[in-house]
């Protein structure tokens, strides 16, 4: 019988590890980071796709960042999520940006072990699920944990900010 290759951790991993956050890790195969990419990920999962959160990375005029976890189907409302961050405005960050900012790179970037903790603010709906999907932290690595600890962790609120 072969041996089951072990899968390295990431960063993201050895936070949670430390924190003491059960999860499970999956490795995907998915080379078209495309619009949708987060529905099929989790479909080939076989994980309801309103489950699968996508982590989103948004600057403030100040130049501060705020980031933003919503389900992989939605849309993030830049006035709510705004306003639940005590924000003028929002914007997204330029993907050009994104792992100087954070570490990470489009399509694995996740709330857990950036460079630097952000405000991060998960859509509400992240409670309705025992188990929430997020990137791993990098491209291919999709992580399945518990919202209330993961917010915990993060400093997160959970509000209303998806469409």
């Amino acid at each position: 019988m072969a041996k089951k290759e072990k899968l390295q951790k990431s960063n993201a991993m050895r936070e949670l590890d430390r924190a003491g956050i059960p999860y499970e890790a999956q490795e995907v195969v998915e080379d078209d980071i495309s619009r949708g990419v987060g529905v099929r990920i989790a479909e080939q999962l076989g994980e309801d796709p309103d489950s699968a959160f996508k982590t989103l990375v948004c600057a403030a005029p100040s130049g501060d960042h705020v980031v933003c976890c919503i389900p992989v189907a939605c849309e993030l409302d830049l006035k709510r999520a705004a306003a639940a961050a005590g924000e003028k405005s929002l914007s997204l960050m330029p993907i050009k940006d994104l792992e100087a900012v954070t570490g990470y790179v489009r399509g694995g970037c996740t709330p857990i072990g950036m460079k630097k903790l952000f405000p991060t603010l998960f859509d509400e709906t992240a409670q309705l699920f025992d188990a929430i999907g997020i990137s791993g932290g990098r491209r291919g690595l999709s992580l399945r944990v518990a919202p209330e600890p993961l917010a915990e962790l993060l400093g997160a609120k959970f509000v209303d900010i998806a469409r």
